[in-house]
């Protein structure tokens, strides 16, 4: 989403470094010591230390692709004390949502259906090893525990004879309040690529 990776990872370090540390573990519900933040995201554990926002991966050391490191560092900076709400609503119904609802389509409703359109039962397994649960939302639904208090639910219809399969992607209705809608577009985009790469090919 952002159109220069460079700027943007470098304004994502100067905001989150002018932060206080402590009120930023409270809101994104995760652990710092130490100088560094701890961060679940898809089974992995990645550390951001404060205030210089590196970002590394624990225990491999891997470099961190840029799209991920600025989606932790925005999140640190910009969650809120608001927990999950429970009630679920489209990317439109987010703020700006409909703004961005083209590259949101092009970038995670479309490969969801490439993905999983056709063999659904790939997205519950691929997103149960993710830590995923069922909805129960529509005919295949899951949803994965993105960040700590960010939960994605994945959805498909398989579709019939007449219909092909179609499919959509949910969200808290919380979800506004730790993040801006285009970063949702870049964050699906990463959980999709990780269930492809769990169960989905």
């Amino acid at each position: 989403m952002w159109m220069n990776l460079e700027p943007a990872i470098r304004k994502a370090r100067e905001d989150f470094g002018r932060r206080d540390p402590e009120a930023m573990a409270f809101n994104a519900r995760v652990s710092f010591a130490r100088g560094e933040f701890e961060i679940p995201f898809l089974g992995e554990a990645y550390l951001v230390r404060h205030p210089q926002g590196e970002v590394r991966c624990i225990p491999q050391e891997q470099e961190v692709p840029l799209p991920l490191q600025i989606i932790l560092l925005h999140y640190l900076a910009q969650a809120t004390p608001a927990a999950p709400e429970g009630r679920l609503v489209s990317f439109k119904e987010l703020p700006g949502g409909n703004i961005y609802v083209g590259p949101f389509t092009n970038r995670t409703i479309r490969p969801l259906l490439k993905y999983f359109g056709t063999q659904p039962e790939k997205l519950l397994a691929a997103g149960a090893k993710l830590g995923g649960k069922s909805a129960g939302v529509g005919e295949f639904s899951v949803t994965v525990p993105a960040l700590p208090k960010i939960p994605v639910t994945f959805v498909i219809w398989p579709g019939d004879e007449e219909f092909p399969p179609s499919g959509n992607i949910l969200f808290d209705s919380s979800a506004a309040r730790h993040l801006p809608a285009e970063d949702y577009v870049v964050l699906c985009g990463l959980v999709l690529d990780e269930l492809r790469r769990t169960g989905g090919e």
